[in-house]
């Protein structure tokens, strides 16, 4: 569960957790998502439960873990940007282990995403990842991972070892232009796509923040523009675009059209507060990049 800050200093209840941002903005952009977690038996596990089943994403590899608490972080902003204070260590999903993994889901899945938090939350968590991608690819699908780098729950020399690890097993990179330049050392957005295709993926779409995104396929490399919008909060921006991609791309198989898509999606998501309720519709999307195109 999510606590953000508002501008009056009050904390609006909402819904977070990086990896549901990305299958509830898959969801909305058209494509079939489901989640592989667990949570408490407490209020706010119901909770998450009714947002994914309200916004279409599957929960029927969701257990609900008897005695059990849900993790929830807290958004605070400033001069800086935002900020998170996490609440999360021992939560039900930090518990989850390989044997959990739905395996003939997974053998029958096109993408499987996760990301660094998820690594990051507890060493079981960070093995059934590593099985499920492996799962996943072994079968014919893609595994999709944003390193999205949280020091509040690792050191930098751990991340950097351990995501790295993880990008030369993956098929879709998906890092954010500040993570990726404290995970790699690099400045330019064509280095650090570089440097990521060279652990592995074919392709690489970094997120540039306002200044859009760097979509890079087997080393062919296109700028796009970020979409000027009356932003008001980032929080979740990184997600929407990522789940946004994967949906565009399952139905595009174009990553350079699914970029341009999810560049819009990710623009408009940050002209709300929190991480889920701006998110985009596919309608909505679409109009904006129509309206984009004839301005």
């Amino acid at each position: 569960m999510e606590f953000n800050q508002t501008p009056d200093g009050s904390f609006a209840m909402g819904f977070g957790g990086d990896v549901s941002n990305v299958a509830i903005a898959a969801a909305r952009q058209g494509a079939r998502a489901g989640m592989i977690t667990r949570v408490g038996d407490d209020p706010f596990g119901a909770a998450l439960g009714d947002l994914w089943s309200d916004e279409g994403v599957s929960t029927t590899h969701v257990t609900r873990a008897t005695g059990e608490e849900t993790g929830v972080y807290f958004v605070t902003h400033d001069a800086d940007g935002h900020h998170f204070t996490y609440r999360r260590k021992g939560s039900a999903a930090s518990r989850l282990a390989p044997a959990d993994l739905p395996r003939a889901a997974l053998q029958n899945c096109p993408v499987f995403y996760a990301s660094g938090i998820s690594l990051a939350v507890s060493p079981s968590m960070q093995g059934t990842v590593t099985e499920a991608a492996a799962l996943t690819r072994a079968a014919g699908g893609m595994f999709a991972f944003d390193p999205n780098l949280r020091l509040a729950l690792w050191s930098l020399d751990v991340a950097r070892e351990t995501t790295h690890r993880c990008m030369a097993t993956c098929d879709i990179a998906l890092p954010g232009l500040d993570d990726a330049r404290r995970l790699t050392g690099l400045n330019t957005a064509e280095d650090i796509a570089r440097f990521y295709h060279d652990l592995g993926p074919r392709i690489v779409a970094l997120t540039l923040g306002a200044e859009g995104v760097l979509i890079s396929v087997d080393g062919a490399q296109r700028r796009l523009s970020g979409h000027p919008v009356a932003a008001k909060d980032a929080t979740g921006a990184g997600d929407c675009f990522n789940g946004a991609f994967l949906a565009s791309l399952l139905a595009t198989d174009d990553p350079f059209a699914a970029a341009e898509h999810a560049n819009m999606a990710a623009a408009l998501s940050t002209t709300g507060f929190g991480a889920v309720r701006p998110i985009p519709t596919l309608s909505q999307t679409r109009n904006a990049l129509e309206h984009a195109v004839r301005g």
